[in-house]
């Protein structure tokens, strides 16, 4: 494809983040494509996507440089442009990330010559009985340490709006819309809704919702399951509930979760892929749905989510399964694929042998 912009997201904090940076300008300019570094803090502020991507000149691929945490930045970005997204890996627990630092020129003569797949990613959005805010003391304390807030969350001006549905807000997640409490001492209560039917009343830390991408993220954590990210659905998850039913339910993608705040509960806060963007009083709600957009992510080849998943999350073997022998492949797959398999996404067979499982 052609690349005429290039938009760089970059992890400041690590050194190897920067000298990354430094060899996608360097290709960039050997290449006379254009590269604008966005999503940088200037003048103590935070701005909204739109904002950053027309300084940057409206970029059609964002190059992420850092683990999975920036790589969330740039899909917020990519996900506002209708752009591809690469991310370099520079993380340690990272899932969202495709290529190591040392091989970044050659992703990018790949992402030119078209030797790539675009995987299509599931995000989530919202609409909201209030517009989302996060009052100004609390700003105030989460600002200490660290970097300026997000903006508050724009109005989607496309969509109707009326008081039984909601407004619906400019946003996208990647991952999760997590609905948490505020206090230490009191859990939030929220009254959660699938597809229009109430499922249950919750007391509990928090109530997220994920998408197979981010399953692996806050869900994996409060013992949500895996879910494939080429799977399509969305994932409800209650963190420490007070309640015998603590499990996560797993919804078809054109059902939409709505969290309502139970009147007696305390304030809760609504953090979308970690950032924190509003506060909800008792009586409001948000409801949670599948995006009509993409996220268009780049890959130069099959992603072996699974080997992945046990790479990255350490996992062994069970002593008693290796005293019964090593694990044998689950088919011959270096010989011809049968016909009834043919639909099937499996590896491709290795051309030095059989591969182990």
């Amino acid at each position: 494809m052609t690349v005429n912009r290039v938009g760089l997201v970059v992890h400041g904090g690590r050194a190897e983040a920067v000298a990354a940076a430094h060899a996608v300008r360097a290709w960039c300019a050997e290449h006379a494509v254009r590269c604008a570094d966005i999503d940088v803090w200037q003048e103590g502020e935070r701005h909204s996507a739109r904002e950053e991507l027309d300084a940057a000149g409206d970029p059609d691929l964002i190059v992420t440089l850092g683990g999975d945490g920036t790589f969330l930045r740039g899909a917020r970005l990519a996900a506002e442009n209708d752009a591809l997204v690469l991310g370099v890996d520079l993380g340690r627990v990272g899932f969202l990330t495709e290529v190591p630092a040392s091989a970044v020129r050659a992703a990018l003569d790949a992402v030119r010559a078209e030797r790539i797949t675009v995987e299509s990613r599931m995000l989530l959005t919202m609409r909201a009985s209030c517009r989302l805010e996060v009052p100004a003391q609390m700003e105030t304390l989460l600002r200490y340490g660290r970097g300026p807030m997000l903006p508050p969350p724009r109005v989607r001006a496309e969509c109707e709006t009326g008081d039984n549905w909601g407004i619906a807000l400019n946003v996208t997640a990647l991952n999760d819309v997590v609905v948490e409490k505020l206090a230490r001492d009191r859990q939030v209560s929220v009254g959660v809704y699938l597809s229009g039917r109430l499922l249950a009343c919750y007391s509990a830390d928090a109530l997220l919702v994920a998408t197979p991408t981010g399953s692996t993220a806050y869900s994996f954590a409060a013992g949500g399951p895996v879910v494939s990210p080429r799977a399509e659905g969305l994932v409800f998850t209650p963190v420490a509930p007070h309640m015998v039913f603590n499990r996560s339910v797993v919804a078809a993608p054109d059902e939409p979760i709505a969290l309502r705040v139970l009147e007696r509960s305390g304030q809760a806060a609504v953090s979308i892929d970690g950032q924190l963007r509003g506060v909800l009083s008792p009586g409001d709600w948000i409801g949670v749905y599948a995006a009509p957009r993409r996220l268009k992510a780049v890959r130069l080849g099959p992603m072996d989510f699974y080997g992945r998943l046990r790479e990255r999350m350490n996992l062994t073997d069970a002593p008693a399964a290796l005293a019964d022998g090593e694990a044998a492949p689950l088919w011959p797959v270096t010989s011809p694929r049968p016909a009834d398999l043919a639909h099937l996404a499996l590896p491709p067979a290795p051309e030095d042998g059989p591969r182990s499982s």
